[in-house]
């Protein structure tokens, strides 16, 4: 892996949920900067949210789509659900074991919206009622395309994404290095995150982002790089956990 060593990548995803991916970055000899875009709230009053949902045991299936979501919702759930959850990926029902609820169902080889669609579980679903757990603002994929199954949605919204408060100086010191050739690819792991990297860099913080190459979790996340006027080589993963993220990153520079 000597060919490796030295590359710079900033990692920016939250605090949170950065320290798998920067494991992953160091182990494979990457030099790992860390500027967190994002972090999230609760949002809703916990009581009104649980009593609002009524018994868990009345849902066939309850659908945490996220890390964040099993973070900010533990207060909905009770071991009467255990049996019908389902997690969008191993990350998501690592975070549900933590809690003593293991999930029930995960996609196998994929971590989207299509993947949880594709459970064999999930085809015949009428009349079935489904929870999904999420952030706000989330995409309505799922829950439309298992509406038109025939399944009752509803969705229990716990977080929201706002932007990161970074320390005083956080911002100015990645750029020196930046500025200084120590960084030569960022990640994307959402579109929400790279516009809010935007938003926190300085101007030559932006110029440099300009130019440098990204590596994203998605080609719709490439897309939206483009638009935003982004011109440095993209590395688009084949998904957005870490280990997708750092597959992608060690074929292209192994490729240059």
């Amino acid at each position: 892996m000597a060919d490796l060593k030295g590359l710079g990548v900033l990692v920016t995803r939250p605090e949170a949920q950065a320290g798998l991916l920067t494991g992953l970055l160091h182990a494979q000899g990457f030099r790992v900067f860390h500027l967190p875009t994002l972090q999230t709230e609760r949002v809703g009053n916990p009581v009104i949210q649980r009593a609002a949902l009524g018994p868990l045991d009345h849902y066939h299936w309850i659908i945490f789509l996220s890390v964040n979501a099993v973070h900010h919702a533990a207060h909905l759930l009770d071991h009467s659900a255990d049996s019908s959850l389902i997690a969008v990926g191993p990350a998501t029902a690592a975070a549900l074991t933590e809690r003593g609820h293991p999930p029930a169902l995960i996609p196998r080889g994929g971590f989207s919206s299509e993947d949880l669609l594709n459970l064999p579980d999930l085809q015949s679903v009428r009349g079935q009622r489904i929870l999904i757990v999420r952030g706000a603002d989330g995409l309505e994929t799922l829950g439309d395309a298992l509406t038109q199954r025939g399944a009752q949605i509803t969705y229990a919204e716990v977080y929201k994404r706002v932007r990161a408060t970074p320390l005083p100086g956080a911002v100015a010191a990645v750029e020196r290095e930046w500025a200084a050739g120590q960084i030569q690819v960022v990640t994307a792991t959402s579109t929400d995150v790279l516009k809010a990297l935007f938003e926190l860099l300085s101007t030559e913080g932006r110029d440099l982002l300009t130019l440098t190459a990204l590596l994203a979790a998605s080609a719709r996340i490439g897309h939206a790089a483009r638009q935003m006027g982004l011109n440095g080589e993209l590395i688009v993963a084949q998904a957005a956990d870490s280990a997708s993220l750092v597959s992608a990153l060690t074929q292209w520079q192994r490729a240059r």
